[in-house]
Formats: structure tokens, C-alpha cells, sequence
């Protein structure tokens, strides 16, 4: 991979992209108003794009780029603090001052209703398997600019951990959080489900073992909660209690902690 900058770039995105390359070990590349595809085509490597707004990663063979961006977060932020029902928080049960363990972070939407449920007095921890999409994901929640400042808040408490979420499930000690969390890749996949396309080509597809979820249930406090496909076997493989949603394409479940 090589970092560079925008194509309208100026001295201070410039600095920023030599401390990017620095912090994560990469070439800098001058931009030299060439075009992705040219750079791609030149260097044979992936491309981390420095701009104003906004990191882009451009992974080979892959036309449109990957960035973070927290439009589903922003959209179910809004609801939920306007009183609506959010189905995310009804799994989990997250109160203010609680925590909750992500093991899946993707673009961090939920992470960040985990965030504004637990406020200032909550911790959320998620863990991202992708080394590039944990930087980008951990760059963005605390440099996004936010119309609500409660949300934007609430992302930049979030804490970002880049590993395997089963390893660092073996790292943790009992009961460390109120809450685990994972949404997993979908078994099947979702037509319509467009905005997760490119993140799929990311994305790590190991999946959830029995081993994994008994480390999660010994973490938790109290439960352990799936997201997935309304048609996956995962929840009834592995026992869980399945809150069905008949406009969903995708359901809740979880596992009571019995202490």
C-alpha cells in the first residue's frame, strides 16, 4: 500500500499525509495530479487517499473506495433521540454507565448507538480484524464533525482494538462487560443491502464458533447478542433467544448470562 493525497490538496493535507505513511509504516507518494487508476496501474499497490474530509482506501481491482462515514449511525442517532424504538437496543438492553464489547465493528453503526446508550458513564470497546479498516474506522470517530454534538461525542468515547475477536475474548477477564456483540457477515446475502458491499470485500468471514461465544458468555455480564440474517442457522445452532421482526430481512438474538 502507498498513502498520497487528494487530487486538490494543499500544504497542510500534505503534512498530514507524511504522518499517516509514518504512523503506519507506508510509502508516500506524490499525487503529481495523477489519477487513481494511473497511480494503481504504476505502483501495483492498494492506495490510502489523505483528504479534507475523509480517508479513502482504494484496494486493487476495486473501483470505488472504502471510508468511513456514519450515515446509518447518524440517521438511527436521530430517531432513537427523538424517542423512536431502536431494535439494536432492545437486544442488548444497554443502559447509561453499562458496558458493551463489540467484536465486530465494520463502520461502527452500532458501536455508536452502544455509545450514546451507555453515555459518558458507559465504556464500549469494539475490536476490528482488518488492520486498515480499524485505522480508518478509528481515524474517522473522532475526526467526523457531526450536526448532533451528543453523537459526536459519543463516537469519539468509543474505543477502537484491531485483533481477532476470539484471541482478545481469551485476553479479557470474567465478566469485563455488561454486553458482547456480534454481526457476523451474513450467511446469505441481502440484494438490496448495497451499502456493505465494498465492506464485504474487506471483511474477515471466520465464523462464529461454539468456543468463541463460550468465551463471550464468560466476559459478559449479562448476555451475549447476535445480528443476523433471519435465515441463518447460527441462532439456533447455538441456542439463542431470536427477537423476530416480520418487516426484517435480519434478526436479534441473544444469550442470557446465567450467574
Amino acid at each position: 500500500m502507498i498513502v498520497t493525497t487528494a487530487g486538490r490538496t494543499n500544504q497542510e493535507m500534505i503534512a498530514l499525509a507524511h504522518q499517516v505513511a509514518k504512523d503506519l509504516q507506508l510509502p508516500y507518494i506524490q499525487r503529481n495530479k495523477k489519477s487513481i487508476l494511473h497511480l494503481q496501474t504504476e505502483h501495483k499497490k492498494e492506495i490510502l487517499v489523505i483528504g479534507k474530509d475523509r480517508f479513502e482506501w482504494y484496494r486493487l481491482g476495486q473501483d470505488q473506495p472504502l471510508f468511513f462515514h456514519p450515515n446509518s449511525a447518524a440517521f438511527r442517532a436521530k430517531r432513537w433521540l427523538a424517542g423512536e424504538i431502536e431494535p439494536f437496543l432492545q437486544a442488548t438492553q444497554l443502559k447509561q454507565g453499562m458496558s458493551f464489547l463489540d467484536g465486530t465493528l465494520g463502520l461502527a453503526s452500532d458501536s455508536i448507538m452502544a455509545s450514546l446508550a451507555t453515555g459518558v458513564s458507559g465504556k464500549v470497546t469494539a475490536i476490528e480484524a482488518n488492520k486498515m479498516l480499524a485505522y480508518l474506522v478509528k481515524t474517522g470517530l473522532h475526526a467526523w464533525e457531526m450536526k448532533n454534538e451528543e453523537t459526536e461525542e459519543a463516537m469519539k468515547r468509543i474505543e477502537v482494538i484491531q485483533g481477532n475477536h476470539h484471541d482478545i475474548l481469551h485476553t479479557l477477564p470474567d465478566n469485563s462487560y455488561d454486553v458482547v456483540y456480534f454481526d457476523p457477515m451474513f450467511e446469505q446475502q441481502i440484494e438490496e443491502s448495497t451499502g456493505i458491499h465494498t465492506l464485504r470485500s474487506v471483511a474477515y468471514y471466520n465464523d462464529l464458533s461454539e468456543n468463541t461465544l463460550q468465551q463471550a458468555l464468560r466476559v459478559a455480564k449479562q448476555r451475549v447478542v447476535l445480528k443476523d440474517h433471519w435465515q441463518s442457522q447460527r441462532f439456533e445452532r447455538f441456542g439463542f433467544i431470536v427477537m423476530k421482526r416480520k418487516t426484517s430481512k435480519f434478526h436479534y438474538g441473544y444469550l442470557e448470562k446465567n450467574i
